[in-house]
């Protein structure tokens, strides 16, 4: 491991609630789904990482009291950084780095690939991760916790690429538990791959250790990530999604009855470095307000649900009549099909420039809000929430386009709307975000 961490352990008390069991109610419109309320008894430990390299890492313990009525919550802070693009921008690269690496938000393709291979997207805008550690003794890493694709995987000493060079990187010939799967592992990118292989070892996520986790080691990746601040990304989509059949991280926290619930959640600060959370087996009261609105999901490989429409002052400009669209921490925009995406910019005053949605920063304020129609009820993204500002760039929306009709709800989408993924319901519950 590159670097050391000193750690210091504050105990405090949380409310922090999770469910036994979900008690539905069918309404007209929608599902509410009530709560017993968590036992009094929950303490969760966090622990904090100090400096290490180029970023500040924050990571969580729990600690579970073995008795009766006591809930295992398990807790990761992540730190909202500066993104692959905003460092890009200050070092006056941008505009060369998007030439050579496109954008391309898709995440989904040939099915055919779902067996072998993983689809990822090339997102420069990415910006939340957290800390995890790997083997014995633990080797830490920063990842994105990632909704939208199920593998685990990091940089390993056996990678030489430019993009291994500036990140942390596994070596398992120091680690006593590693053992070498013997599977070769292959993620395609919308302008590069990463290639490596797999192996089992202890994976520690919010201090919580995950027995005999398999997970992928790099040995080369597209030039484009050595950009990216994250060393690797933790995948927590449906077993269905994942290359050469690997059981996800949060599959195996399940099946070691590591959590209670089998549920996580997360929480996106708006402009903080730090607050965001991963919660994993409940949610926590803290970070939204209001009743949460259950939503099942229409496939259970990313999470999926169907959107009804998409508004802007009270006009359907996308979605008519209904689409498909994934919650998905792993994209940092709204992206949607070209046409529907370009409806929405036009209705909100945006003009294509150079690949991006514009707008004058001076009419942040009186421009309309987005409202995305789901379930019956409104999910509103004021202009504040969905116009992002660059010291070098101006204004611009966080809408993208893709070549699919599977649409993506984002980071932009989740920081307004505390996001629950249940994979005992298969339903993603919403929420507004404190």
């Amino acid at each position: 491991m590159a670097g050391g961490y000193s750690l210091i352990v504050a105990i405090k008390q949380r409310r922090v609630r999770t469910v036994d069991r979900l008690y539905i109610r069918q309404h007209t419109h929608t599902s509410q789904i009530t709560h017993p309320q968590a036992s009094t008894g929950e303490r969760v430990r966090q622990v904090t990482a100090e400096e290490t390299r180029h970023q500040i890492m924050k990571w969580a313990i729990v600690l579970c009291a073995v008795v009766a009525l006591s809930e295992c919550i398990i807790q990761v802070p992540l730190i909202k950084g500066k993104s692959a693009r905003e460092s890009l921008e200050e070092q006056g690269l941008w505009n060369e780095y998007r030439g050579k690496f496109p954008f391309n938000p898709t995440r989904f393709g040939d099915q055919s690939l779902y067996v072998s291979n993983e689809q990822m997207t090339n997102d420069a805008d990415l910006a939340y991760f957290g800390v995890i550690s790997i083997g014995t003794p633990p080797q830490s890493f920063t990842v994105i916790f990632d909704t939208g694709s199920s593998n685990l995987w990091i940089p390993s000493v056996y990678c030489s690429s430019a993009a291994c060079a500036n990140h942390n990187r596994f070596n398992p010939g120091l680690s006593s538990t590693f053992k070498n799967a013997g599977k070769s592992l292959s993620i395609q990118y919308g302008t590069g791959s990463m290639t490596g292989f797999e192996g089992f070892d202890t994976v520690v996520v919010g201090g919580i250790p995950v027995k005999n986790q398999i997970f992928g080691l790099s040995q080369s990746e597209a030039p484009f990530m050595a950009h990216m601040k994250a060393d690797g990304i933790l995948g927590l989509a449906y077993p269905r999604l994942a290359a050469s059949q690997a059981t996800p991280v949060f599959d195996n926290m399940m099946t070691q009855h590591l959590v209670n619930q089998d549920m996580f959640s997360v929480y996106l600060t708006r402009n903080s470095s730090v607050g965001s959370m991963v919660t994993f087996g409940g949610v926590d009261t803290n970070h939204y307000s209001g009743q949460i609105a259950w939503i099942p999901l229409s496939s259970q490989m990313y999470w999926q649900i169907t959107v009804d429409s998409v508004t802007v002052n009270g006009q359907i400009v996308a979605c008519n009549g209904g689409c498909q669209a994934i919650v998905d921490t792993g994209t940092s925009n709204i992206v949607g099909p070209q046409a529907e995406i370009f409806s929405i910019a036009r209705a909100v005053g945006a003009q294509s420039a150079n690949g991006d949605n514009v707008v004058n920063c001076n009419n942040i304020n009186n421009m309309p809000s987005m409202v995305f129609h789901i379930q019956g009820q409104a999910f509103t993204l004021p202009a504040s929430t969905y116009v992002r500002q660059s010291t070098y760039y101006g204004c611009r929306t966080g809408l993208s386009s893709s070549s699919s009709n599977l649409w993506i709800l984002g980071d932009i989408f989740i920081r307004q709307y505390y996001s629950i993924f249940s994979r005992a319901q298969n339903m993603v519950g919403l929420a507004l975000a404190r």
